[in-house]
C-alpha cells in the first residue's frame, strides 16, 4: 500500500510546487496585467527577440510551450487585445500565423525582468539551491517527452 500514499507521489509534489510557484508570481503578474500562461508566452516572445526561430509562428510557440493551438489561440488573442503582440497570417499560407511583439510588448520586458529574482527573494531560497532542482526537472522532462 506504500505506493499509493499521496506523499510518495512525485506527480503530486510537482503539481503542488507548480501551483505554489504560480501563486507566488500572481501578485507580480497582476501588476503587469498578465496571467501566468500569458507570461510564459511573453517570455518566449522576448527570448525570440534575441534569437528568433526561422518562423516565429503560433505553431512554433505552441511547441516551445508544449501547448496545443486550442489552448494557445485564446491566450494569444487576449495578449493581442492588450496590445502586446501582433498576429499576422502568412501570405503564402493563411493557416500559418506569424507573431511579433508590439512596442508595448517589447517595453513590458523591462518590467518583467525582475520577477524571477523577486520570487526567489520572497521564497528565501538561493540560486545555488535552485540550480540542481532545475537541472533535475529538465532531465525528467526530457526523459518523459522522449518516451511519449
Amino acid at each position: 500500500m506504500t505506493g499509493l500514499l499521496l506523499d510518495d507521489q512525485l506527480c503530486f509534489k510537482l503539481y503542488a510546487a507548480s501551483r505554489a510557484v504560480t501563486r507566488g508570481y500572481k501578485p507580480m503578474l497582476d501588476e503587469l496585467g498578465l496571467t501566468y500562461p500569458q507570461y510564459l508566452a511573453m517570455l518566449v516572445l522576448w527570448e525570440w527577440q534575441a534569437t528568433a526561430p526561422e518562423q516565429p509562428t503560433v505553431k512554433a510557440l505552441g511547441e516551445r510551450l508544449m501547448l496545443d493551438s486550442g489552448t494557445l489561440t485564446p491566450l494569444l488573442k487576449r495578449i493581442e487585445q492588450l496590445g502586446l503582440v501582433v498576429r499576422r497570417r502568412a501570405v503564402h499560407d493563411e493557416r500559418e500565423v506569424h507573431l511579433s511583439l508590439s512596442p508595448q510588448g517589447l517595453a513590458l520586458r523591462d518590467q518583467a525582468a525582475v520577477l524571477r529574482e523577486r520570487l526567489i527573494c520572497a521564497s528565501g531560497l538561493d540560486l545555488n539551491q535552485l540550480q540542481p532542482l532545475q537541472q533535475g526537472l529538465e532531465h525528467l522532462l526530457a526523459q518523459l517527452t522522449a518516451r511519449a
